[in-house]
């Protein structure tokens, strides 16, 4: 699989994915303040993969310490999980990851422990966290395999794939599986302006799989699904709210409603952290609003006239009512979504 993230002895290793396609090379965060940056840079992105890089994050910072105790190391724990939930707000995955920390080390230092446990604990926590994506990532995969069509094309917007996780991907898992199934499968892969995640990162590694793969610019899609290529779209998520609505890249929006209007399937694939059953209707999501440099400039190159007004929103939430199924690691789901995700979420405790 593709190391999109790895733990070593110098620290976390994360695959450049600013510089992919045409280069694939390696930064290694050191600290945890580097782990910060490199999430705000987009060098790592993808809310599974975020959530798990923070959780990593704080376990550099466990190792840094010199504190005694947890009781001591306190206040610089805060520290850390302030800076990386400081990072980028939609993908809840990284407050889910964060949260989860949290519940561990209060855990660890109502017991008084060392700060040798604390170290070894949250280190622990981190590497189950990476364990726990890239199996939920082939379950998702196999529930939603079995929905895609035998035969035909496939539209996928963003990249939801090994990349944006700790591997195998998740609307990318999807269409993995079903390749797996035997199913032929095309894909075409939305180049998701401004940042160009499907022309460089999808069709990267779809290509490299051998799967079949066709990159188009984001408003052929309308002309696709007209012409009969578009069997079935699957994306992924930074956020779903209760009601089934859910944030994900910018343009996922109009990729909905055009499948509603030609009567396409479209899919939503997640893992069960994306799920934020304390957000009541994706209106409450929170949109990170991104650097204008993205828009203005492409390859260090400006595009747009000095002085023009610049609008850099990285998400949009798509209404659940154009959602035919949300597809997880528990299975897979269907409207209305409000009754399932809670019935699901109350099976699972």
């Amino acid at each position: 699989m593709i190391p999109t993230l790895s733990w070593t002895p110098e620290g976390v290793r994360f695959i450049d994915q600013t510089r992919l396609p045409l280069e694939e090379s390696y930064v290694v965060a050191t600290t945890y303040e580097q782990v910060a940056d490199v999430i705000v840079t987009m060098v790592v992105r993808g809310a599974p993969a975020i959530g798990v890089s923070a959780a990593y994050g704080v376990a550099l910072g466990a190792q840094h310490s010199e504190s005694e105790s947890a009781e001591r190391f306190a206040p610089e724990f805060d520290k850390i999980c302030a800076r990386l939930a400081g990072t980028r707000p939609t993908a809840v995955n990284l407050f889910w990851a964060i949260d989860r920390m949290k519940k561990l080390f209060a855990d660890l230092r109502s017991k008084g422990a060392s700060m040798a446990e604390v170290k070894e604990r949250i280190l622990a926590e981190a590497h189950a966290m990476y364990d726990e994506d890239i199996a939920a990532c082939k379950t998702m995969g196999a529930f939603g395999g079995a929905l895609l069509p035998d035969e035909g094309g496939v539209l996928t917007h963003c990249n939801a794939g090994a990349l944006a996780t700790c591997g195998y991907g998740t609307a990318l898992g999807v269409i993995r599986s079903a390749v797996e199934q035997g199913k032929q499968i095309h894909v075409y892969a939305d180049e998701t302006r401004p940042f160009l995640q499907g022309a460089r990162l999808t069709a990267w590694e779809l290509t490299a799989d051998g799967i079949p793969t066709t990159v188009i610019c984001d408003n052929m899609a309308a002309s696709l699904m007209r012409a009969g290529k578009i069997k079935a779209v699957v994306v992924g998520a930074d956020r779903i709210a209760a009601n089934g609505d859910f944030a994900n890249k910018i343009g996922t929006y109009n990729v909905a409603i055009l499948a509603k209007e030609h009567g396409i399937p479209f899919y939503c694939a997640a893992p069960w952290s994306t799920i934020d059953m304390e957000t009541s209707t994706g209106d409450a999501i929170p949109i990170e609003e991104r650097n204008q440099v993205e828009v203005t400039h492409h390859g260090g190159k400006q595009l747009t006239p000095h002085g023009v007004g610049i609008c850099n929103p990285a998400f949009d939430v798509t209404p659940a009512k154009y959602v035919s199924a949300i597809i997880t690691e528990r299975g897979v789901l269907r409207a209305p979504y409000a009754e399932s995700l809670r019935e699901m979420e109350m099976a699972a405790q």
